[in-house]
This record gives C-alpha cells, structure tokens and sequence, in this order.
C-alpha cells in the first residue's frame, strides 16, 4: 500500500477531506480521506501513510484548485 501522488488525487478531493488534512496535526490521513482516495485513484491506502512535508507543502498552495 502506498499513497499516490498528491497531484493525482488532491484537487479531487472534497473541500472537507481538504480541510481534514490540514487541519490534521498529524501527518496520517483520516479514515475518510483515505477512502475519497481511494475511490479517485483505486489504490488501496494504508492507515499508516502519511504525507510528506512536500505533500502538506503542495496542499497548501494547492487548497481549493479544481484544476
């Protein structure tokens, strides 16, 4: 199990799976999160992926872009 790329997955995300992971203290994403990846990508995300300080970089200037 590992997470895709951000960019395959973040602007597809819901506002609130959006809010979720930076609202997260901890880098791991929520149950929810990783299922709405899931449903976007089809890979299978383990509960203990966690985002990169890159990931959590790229979801900040990325926040709210559908591209």
């Amino acid at each position: 199990m590992t997470l895709p790329p951000i960019d395959d997955w973040w602007s597809e995300l819901s506002p609130d799976a959006q809010q979720s992971v930076l609202d997260n203290d901890s880098h791991r994403l929520a149950e929810t999160v990783r299922e709405e990846i899931r449903e976007i990508t089809g890979a299978v995300v383990g509960m203990v992926e966690q985002l990169s300080a890159e990931d959590l970089a790229y979801a900040r200037a990325h926040t709210g872009s559908k591209d």
